[in-house]
């Protein structure tokens, strides 16, 4: 099997998914944007993906996918950046990224904006318990503040949340809640309606709570090289 074989039957495979999970939840699978995470895979599979009609990659570190956007730049890609964001990156990162959905903090706004480009913004916030070591987003209680911050700062578009699951937990009451905190931030940001959830293993517990956006790797790609 070649390798644009192997991707296209892992695709379809992760469509049919995302089509079974939208029937069970009574939802249009035209409402689920698949988002494929192609951290740690070349170039090349990325032109394999947008040969296949992907439209919307993720890239989770700022060198890679930097490289790996220049190289593809002739293709009519959405680049997500989904990872760990510094603040002494973000204009760097913005200056390729079409989508930042991993927005925890003030600090981050400003060099954000510093390009000039218009970005669509996702708030990262954290489902973990407080206190967990690694505990990755934005704690709810602060989502209004750092929304009004992005909302108010030109040319950002202030798009909606991004989570993850909690490492280990069920991830059923994780997106329930997510859920309900989306709710809360469309009263003052109705506009923001983008619900970035769902992994791999998740992706149907977050579509059946509303998800409008998975990112999927492995499903998709295989397992990531060992070579990194």
């Amino acid at each position: 099997m070649s390798r644009r074989d192997e991707i296209a039957a892992n695709l379809a495979v992760v469509k049919d998914r995302i089509a079974a999970a939208c029937a069970d939840a009574g939802r249009d699978p035209g409402e689920v944007r698949l988002v494929v995470v192609t951290k740690y895979f070349p170039a090349s599979d990325v032109r394999l993906l947008a040969d296949l009609g992907v439209t919307d990659v993720g890239e989770n570190r700022h060198q890679e996918a930097e490289a790996k956007a220049a190289e593809c730049a002739d293709l009519d890609l959405t680049w997500h950046f989904i990872g760990g964001l510094q603040s002494n990156k973000a204009a760097a990162v913005a200056a390729y990224a079409d989508v930042v959905e991993s927005v925890d903090r003030a600090k981050l706004v400003a060099p954000l904006a510093r390009p000039g480009r218009p970005i669509d913004v996702l708030l990262q916030v954290s489902l973990d318990p407080p206190g967990r070591e690694g505990r990755a987003g934005a704690d709810p209680a602060d989502l209004a503040a750092l929304a009004a911050k992005v909302a108010e700062t030109e040319p950002l578009q202030m798009r909606g949340l991004m989570a993850v699951a909690p490492l280990g937990a069920d991830p059923a009451p994780a997106f329930e809640r997510l859920a309900a905190i989306h709710r809360d931030l469309l009263v003052d940001h109705p506009g923001a309606t983008w619900l970035s959830a769902g992994m791999s293993g998740d992706l149907e517990h977050a579509v059946r709570h509303g998800a409008t956006h998975v990112r999927i790797g492995s499903a998709v790609l295989g397992s990531r090289p060992s070579v990194q």
